[in-house]
């Protein structure tokens, strides 16, 4: 699997858009004030899915190099990946949210269906179509008992 852009920059340049947009498009309408504590608890939320991924990972001793999904020696399914197959890429999109929470501006939300949709076009389904290809009926029964995203 050839991976185009790194997850994280993708998530960099969501970011930036999202600024972007806060910036330069502002709408009145759909300003907010989210309360802190909301703010808060989501980028926490967002952080654990993303280090309790990597600690499943790391406790498996497989890799989290997500442009080298072929490197897999085990297919983890227990912990967080009982809840979503993946949680890091979920963590990513909670911290997205995090962020619109934060400039309180509705209309950087119109780039979170725009980060999924990359996501799942460039990054989950070329990495699922490896893990079919290493670990088989395993797999695919996985994917029949846990969402892509939750």
């Amino acid at each position: 699997m050839k991976l185009k852009v790194p997850p994280v920059i993708v998530v960099a340049v969501t970011v930036f858009l999202m600024w972007g947009i806060e910036k330069y498009l502002p709408v009145e309408f759909l300003a907010f004030n989210a309360p802190k504590w909301i703010i808060i608890l989501t980028s926490i939320l967002g952080i654990a899915c993303i280090v309790l991924g990597v600690i499943q990972f790391s406790v498996k001793k497989t890799t989290v190099n997500p442009h080298k999904p072929e490197a897999s020696t085990s297919l983890v399914s227990s912990g967080i990946y009982s809840i979503s197959r993946n949680p890091m890429y979920l963590g990513m999109l909670i911290l997205l949210v995090f962020y619109g929470l934060f400039l309180g501006d509705g209309l950087v939300f119109l780039m979170l269906p725009i980060f999924i949709w990359y996501m799942n076009s460039f990054q989950i389904k070329p990495e699922e179509e490896m893990m079919i290809e290493l670990f088989g009926d395993e797999y695919k029964d996985y994917q029949k008992k846990v969402r892509r995203w939750i």
